[in-house]
């Protein structure tokens, strides 16, 4: 164990904040560190938009299933699959990169290298005493979030990040258990096992939500994601990628 390593078992979202702005040193720093994470072939495929309008941050929150949080925190981030920046090098370049920029491969850089940059971002502030929440939300509607942000062709909008001063600090949420995650040399397929292993953790679920509710709530995990996943939720992503050249080859 180490200070890093304590801080990043200890992540909890963070969904109560302080009325307290992030200064613009704290911000730097962060940034800095999202870009140190590692980035495929150093192609540094994503942008960071920082959100300190309130009237945006509360467009956002709506957007984002009225998450009342999204406009009230010390910062607001939102990670960005970017590829616009290469194709303009394309043409300083007089090289024809847009069969590389619109394949799934190279969309799928931009995911991994925007996911790595956010979580760098995420251990940074955490380390900072700042508290930190993901928000998927704003995939609800990113033809609003691109007009909002005045994102050009070939940026996504993947999700944001909202930073600030905890004001109020629930309990961890126990995560799958370990031989859940990790197979060892292959893939782990005897089904026996694995639902041993998915009833052990719904237990392990289902007591957290009726201890931290007092009793008002006990769903398993299982029964939470097989209710969430059959609800069909985004389903026009496909679409609004390629509308915007990427993910096209």
């Amino acid at each position: 164990m180490n200070e890093t390593i304590t801080t990043m078992l200890n992540h909890r979202s963070i969904r109560h904040f302080k009325d307290k702005p992030l200064s613009d040193e704290q911000i730097k720093m962060i940034v800095a560190s999202a870009q140190a994470a590692s980035t495929s072939s150093f192609i540094q495929a994503y942008s960071i938009i920082g959100i300190k309008d309130m009237e945006k941050k509360r467009k956002l929150a709506e957007i984002a299933g009225n998450q009342e949080y999204v406009a009230q925190n010390g910062h607001l981030f939102v990670f960005c699959a970017d590829l616009s920046r290469h194709e303009l090098i394309g043409e300083l370049e007089g090289k024809d990169v847009l069969p590389s920029i619109e394949s799934t491969e190279k969309f799928m850089v931009a995911l991994i290298d925007a996911s790595l940059a956010a979580q760098n971002a995420a251990i940074a502030a955490e380390s900072m005493g700042l508290g930190i929440c993901y928000i998927g939300g704003i995939r609800n509607k990113l033809d609003e979030v691109k007009e909002l942000l005045k994102t050009p062709e070939r940026v996504i909008p993947l999700f944001g990040m909202t930073v600030g001063y905890p004001d109020k600090i629930n309990d961890q949420k126990p995560r799958l258990p370990f031989e859940h995650i990790y197979h060892e040399e292959e893939y782990e397929q005897d089904k026996d096992t694995y639902v041993r292993q998915l009833q052990e953790y719904d237990q392990l679920i289902s007591s957290y939500y009726d201890e931290r509710t007092g009793g008002k709530r006990k769903d398993r995990w299982s029964e939470q994601m097989a209710n969430m996943l059959e609800k069909q939720t985004r389903m026009y992503m496909k679409e609004f990628v390629q509308k915007n050249k990427m993910n096209l080859r």
